[in-house]
This record gives structure tokens, sequence and C-alpha cells, in this order.
């Protein structure tokens, strides 16, 4: 199956030309002219990878990099330009990128760089994310979100229990029996409210559900602090 990748430039030639040549090498190139629509498309979308050039019009490569990251989206960027000064290219890869391309180049060095970026994003352990009881702020990256009390409670019961299942009745013993309350489906309610937060952006993990045992976190649990 080939591998899908956006092109984002404003140029028509380039981005047809590149798209040509990548499916020479396997990939499935799709591409964008305009910043917005590529982190719609980046951030709705399953790509392997993403190919940026620092000029967009009037708009500029480096700041969608930026938001990208800043939005959880981690596949590997390449970023393309005619501009070679260390300033241009440390600017890039501050915002996010992995590479920098400078023009003109090969298709098969730009093929090579891509394959070295995705080989290496499969290979790397997951950064985790990271929650403050002092503050109750998730965060991974640039993402950050504040729990309220009893949400972060849920949380760290649920990091405290790896990937074992825990019985909606255990937590409600654990967490809201103590206040009187009678009914166990507030636990479904604050399940749905910490989803609903957690899907804002990629914090690592998911809270899952196995039928019959309860919940569970699917993927890096955040280090509790």
């Amino acid at each position: 199956m080939a591998k899908r990748v956006l092109i984002v430039d404003d140029d028509p030639g380039i981005t047809s030309a590149l798209a040509r040549g990548l499916s020479l090498h396997g990939y499935e190139a799709q591409t964008e002219n305009r910043a917005d629509r590529a982190l719609e498309r980046l951030r709705a979308e399953s790509f392997g990878g993403a190919i940026v050039d620092v000029m967009l019009g009037a708009d500029s490569g480096i700041d969608l990099v930026r938001d990208l990251r800043g939005s959880g989206v981690t596949i590997p960027i390449l970023m393309l330009s005619a501009l070679s000064e260390v300033e241009h290219r440390a600017a890039g890869l501050e915002a996010g990128a992995d590479d920098y391309v400078v023009k003109p180049f090969s298709l098969e060095e730009l093929a090579a760089r891509l394959a070295v970026q995705e080989h290496r994003s499969r290979t790397q352990v997951p950064q985790a994310s990271r929650f403050t009881r002092a503050d109750r702020n998730l965060t991974r990256g640039d993402l950050q979100i504040t729990l309220t009390e009893r949400e972060a409670e849920l949380l760290c019961l649920l990091a405290a229990n790896g990937t074992a299942p825990l019985p909606r009745g255990e937590i409600f013993d654990r967490l809201w029996a103590r206040d009187g309350s009678g009914a166990e489906n507030v636990v479904d309610v604050y399940i749905g409210y910490l989803r609903r937060k957690l899907a804002t952006g990629d914090f690592g993990f998911e809270i899952r559900t196995r039928r019959n045992r309860g919940f569970f976190l699917d993927g890096t649990a955040p280090s509790i602090g």
C-alpha cells in the first residue's frame, strides 16, 4: 500500500513534479497550496509525512509547521526552501520540522530523507505526557489541558492501574462512595468529560472500555508528579 504524503507549496509546477516523482518511490502524494487548508487536512486525515515549502505566498510554512506541532501532529515534516542561510534552517527546525532541504535538490535525495524520518518516527519511544497534581495540568510538548479535581483523581486512578481494566463499581467506591453519591453512572459521566478533554490533542493515550470488565488507559500512560 502506498504511503500517503502531503506536499504543501504554492507553486503548482513544483507540487505536480514532486507528486509524480514521489509516486515512483512508492508514495501517494496529495497536494495543497494554502497553509490553512493544509493545517486542516493534516489534523483530520491520515498522512505518513508532509513536505512543506518555507514560502507559501502570503503564508509562512514555518508558522504552519509550528501550528501543526502545537496541535499534536507528530508525523515527519520536511521543509523545502531556496533560502540556505543558517538562520532560516534553524527557524524551520525550531518550529518542529524534522529536516530541511535546500533547493535545488534531487528527487532521490528528497525521497531518501523522507524515508529516514519515517523510519525514525516508527522507532522512537513515544514521549509520555505529564500530569502535575499541584495545578492539575496534563501536558505533552506544547499541548496542555487543565482537569477538574475529580477528573484528576479519575486519571490518576486509571494511570496507577496500568493496562488492567478498572470496573465501574470499584471506581465509584474509591472516588464517589465517600461523598454519599448513590448512582454508579456518575463514573460514565466523568469518563465522558475526561475523554472530551483528551480528544483536543494527542496526549499519547486514550481511555478505552473493555466490555464487562471496566475502563483502562490505552497507550503511553502519563507520568504523575
